[in-house]
């Protein structure tokens, strides 16, 4: 059976519900990290300059702000080390909607958008469709609830 859009919805708008009977989320400090990683592993600065999610590399790796970060080159590496907060991902790279939402959720490294130069992540592609019917709106509450949603 293919689930419907409602059902769809209905199964996120229980997610933090869900989220409270189940064991918190992996963080390591304000970021969102999985096998602890930040963004899964992936490469952050990829998002923008490769216009798609790219595997990090073990040997291109660096801690910074509580979480390690790992990259798909030296030259990847170097441009985060230089200015973080322009690759980093919003919300501590947990899922932009559910911060705009009030909770917090995990992310997929192929849900994702780059609005005003800006990295921000989704749990789901589905949740990403939310998430851009009204970006700027999203962005307004998600700002409002961060980093409040952490504690």
């Amino acid at each position: 059976m293919t689930p419907t859009r409602r059902t769809v919805l209905k199964l996120f708008a229980a997610a933090p519900i869900a989220a409270s009977a189940a064991p918190a989320l992996a963080s390591q400090g304000n970021w969102f990290t999985a096998d602890g990683l930040a963004v899964r592993g992936y490469d952050p600065v990829a998002y923008f300059t490769m216009a798609k999610p790219v595997q990090g590399l073990a040997e291109h790796q660096l801690d910074w702000d509580g979480a390690t970060w790992r990259f798909s080159s030296a030259e990847n590496m170097a441009m985060f080390e230089a200015s973080p907060l322009a690759y980093a991902p919003q919300y501590g790279g947990y899922c932009a909607y559910a911060v705009s939402k009030g909770y917090t959720a995990k992310i997929e490294v192929d849900a994702w958008t780059v609005y005003e130069d800006k990295l921000y992540l989704n749990f789901s592609k589905v949740v990403r469709g939310l998430w851009s019917r009204d970006i700027p709106g999203n962005i307004a509450a998600a700002d409002a609830n961060w980093p409040g949603v952490l504690t």
